[in-house]
């Protein structure tokens, strides 16, 4: 009798479990890149919404986006545009917020709504089709420059509206006190220099810490998760 009813209840957890999970992936369906661009591609008319601030949007965006997002004073309008039998592709500049509205359309009667991994960060960063409002103060042919005239270089590619991206500055400002002129430190922001990050086809998310050496990357890292430490055992070993 105790045998069955510790069955039963083992049932029971793996049942709500997979409830659970099926709710899970029912609400939020984020997508690599290549699965994010594959879909898009397929659709006629697209249906392509930035989550990012106006501001945001000015700057950069992806080809033929529309901009809201929660906060919008414009959201209802905005949704209402929106065809619900169809596809919605969503993205900011990482996954908070096209993450929350990807949730939002779902609960709404949306068929279908997509977050992109890594958002706009991802998407220029790997190379896909993009409007900028300006043109990049850095070339890769400079950035190349950079890298080829400096023994130690260490690369920061975020963006100002990038929280993680502002984490990083204090950390890069203790290196550079320290190594001083040993080591270059090079910052690129997709506000200034959207197309660099585009050609390098090398970031999937803000912030990228690329450390190069004699022209070869020493180490790429996503974030600062021990970027100082990581930056002292390379230039230990030179």
């Amino acid at each position: 009798m105790k045998n069955q009813i510790l069955k039963n209840s083992i049932t029971a957890i793996a049942f709500l479990w997979a409830v659970a999970a099926f709710s899970q992936n029912e609400i939020h369906s984020s997508l690599s890149l290549d699965s994010f661009y594959s879909k898009i591609k397929s659709q006629k008319n697209p249906q392509i919404v930035d989550a990012r601030t106006p501001e945001e949007f000015a700057l950069n965006h992806i080809e033929g986006a529309v901009n809201f997002n929660l906060q919008s004073e414009n959201y209802a309008q905005a949704v209402a545009k929106l065809d619900k039998s169809k596809p919605v592709f969503i993205y900011s500049i990482g996954a908070g917020r096209s993450v929350a509205l990807e949730k939002e359309l779902l609960k709404n009667g949306f068929s279908e709504a997509y977050s992109l991994e890594g958002g706009i960060a991802n998407w220029i960063g790997n190379g896909k089709p993009f409007y900028s409002n300006l043109k990049s103060k850095l070339s890769l042919a400079e950035f190349n420059k950079i890298i080829a005239d400096n023994k130690t270089v260490l690369i920061d590619i975020g963006s100002k509206y990038c929280g993680a991206c502002k984490k990083v500055k204090p950390v890069l400002e203790t290196i550079r006190s320290e190594y001083a002129s040993n080591l270059k430190i090079v910052e690129i922001e997709l506000e200034d220099s959207p197309q660099v990050i585009a050609d390098l086809k090398t970031v999937k998310v803000f912030p990228t810490l690329i450390l190069y050496q004699n022209g070869k990357i020493v180490f790429k890292k996503e974030g600062i998760n021990d970027l100082k430490s990581e930056v002292d055992v390379a230039l230990a070993s030179k």
